[in-house]
Formats: C-alpha cells, structure tokens, sequence
C-alpha cells in the first residue's frame, strides 16, 4: 500500500508594520520630510479626546491637519524609503514561504499607516497585495488626498483578519498576530478569544496582559521562536538548528517571566493605632 500524504496546517500570519516591522513611526518621519511640528504631541491629543481609533491619528492628521493637508502620494512613497526596517524581514519571508514539513504559513501586514509607505519600505520584500494599509483617495487634479476609504486599526484590524481567514480558509485558532503597542489591542484580544496566537514585540504594558508571547529583539526573525514552540512544540535544540540554517546565530535567549505587583497596606481597624 502506498502512503497518504498529511495535509499541512495551514496559519495565517499577520503582522503590524509600524514598530514591529520597523523601528520607527512612519508618521514622525513622513512629518519630518513634508517639516510638520508637533506630531506626537498631536497624536497623543487625538489618542486622548478618542475622535479615532487607535493607530488612525495618521490617516486622520493627513485628512485635517493643516500642515499634513499638503501631503502627496509621492511624500507617502519616499516616507516609506526613509523607514528603518528591523533586521532580516527577508530571512523571515523566506521562512514563512518555505513553511516546515507539516506547517504552511500565509503572511500579511495589516497597518493603520498608509497603504504607499509601507508598500515602499517592504517594496521586494512582501508582495504588495499582501499589504492592508489606509487606503486614501487623491484627487485627480490637485493630487490633495480627498478622502479616505478604509482604516485598519482598532477593530478595523479584526474586520481584514476575518476576510483572510475566509479567503485562506484558515480556521480561528490557526491564526497568529503580532504587533506592539496599544493599536494592537483590539485584534489581539480577537485573536485569543477564537484560540489564536499572539506575539508582542514590545514592552507595552497594555499588550503586556493580553499577548501570550512576548518576544524583545531587534531581529524580525526572532518571532519565529515562539511561532515554532506554539506551532509545532518544537525544543530548544531544534530551534537553534534551524536558526543556524538560516544563516543566524541564536546568542542570547533570555526567558524572563515578570510579575508586576502593587500592594497597598491594610485599612486599619477602628481604634487601632498605626
């Protein structure tokens, strides 16, 4: 008798840009190129009144703000050239394109920046169609963005993983997340609730309760390590091995657990003396 194949599992992988793929915000340097001021203080403001989502204070700067309302899509383009990527993001594509022998990996970028920069800084690396960013209208005469179409952040993340589950038809709990900062929330507390996975790349104390992994490198490759532990339970050894197939070198692995306590002292009792 001859043997039957196993069909792969098959995960779908989805990814922040800003601060996780890369190490800056595209909207601090995209405010620095076109010279607008004050773009953090402005996107604490807009994160502080709630007027958007989480992660949409670009999308909404460049549709409202004075300074941001001379942006073009060539400004987003060159924005995007001038983004610093974490190491090895190609090393990573290659991985996830190559799968293992009983896993298949589908990767996305879900990303509330626009959908130009981070297409121009991944140009070569992650197919464009595999990018979901704002999608802004221009207009025909004056080049000035008219409108916008879509947003992903908040629960706008949700909305894009559930369309690539069912294009992929990948089930709930086959689906991994990873992302940095409180933007990320939402979609993250989506993903464990269906029995996903969930990876944090940052110190973030809001995430810091809701990942179930929490991965602090400068090297993109290394979410790859709990993608391997969660996957396929794969140990230490195994893990090194395939690093080094990589052409990377597993230096320093530090598994920290951190308990964040406060404590407050007991009300005394009536009478008492303290």
């Amino acid at each position: 008798m001859g043997t039957t194949a196993v069909a792969k599992k098959h995960f779908l992988v989805a990814s922040d840009f800003d601060q996780t793929l890369s190490f800056n915000d595209s909207g601090l340097v995209l405010s620095e190129l076109i010279g607008a001021s004050d773009f953090q203080s402005k996107v604490d403001g807009l994160a502080a009144s709630n007027l958007v989502n989480q992660g949409g204070e670009l999308a909404y700067l460049i549709r409202h703000d004075p300074e941001f309302r001379g942006v073009r899509k060539e400004h987003l383009i060159e924005a995007g050239r001038r983004v610093r990527l974490r190491q090895d993001i190609p090393v990573l594509m290659e991985f996830l394109d190559r799968g293992l022998e009983d896993c298949q990996f589908s990767f996305f970028v879900v990303s509330a920046a626009p959908k130009e920069v981070v297409q121009s800084a991944l140009e070569g690396i992650v197919s464009p169609d595999h990018i979901f960013g704002t999608e802004l209208e221009y207009d025909a005469w004056s080049g000035e963005v008219r409108s916008i179409r879509r947003v992903p952040a908040g629960y706008g993340k949700v909305s894009v993983l559930e369309e690539l589950e069912e294009r992929l038809g990948t089930p709930p709990d086959r689906t991994i997340y990873v992302g940095d900062g409180s933007s990320d929330v939402h979609v993250m507390l989506h993903v464990n609730n269906r029995d996903g996975f969930t990876i944090a790349v940052s110190e973030n104390k809001h995430l810091a309760r809701i990942a179930k992994r929490t991965v602090l490198s400068d090297n993109a490759f290394s979410i790859v390590l709990p993608m391997l532990q969660h996957v396929s339970g794969w140990q230490t050894a195994e893990i090194r091995r395939l690093f080094e197939t990589y052409g990377l070198t597993l230096q320093e692995w530090d598994k920290v657990s951190t308990d964040r306590i406060t404590l407050t002292p007991p009300l005394p009792l009536d009478g008492a003396v303290v």
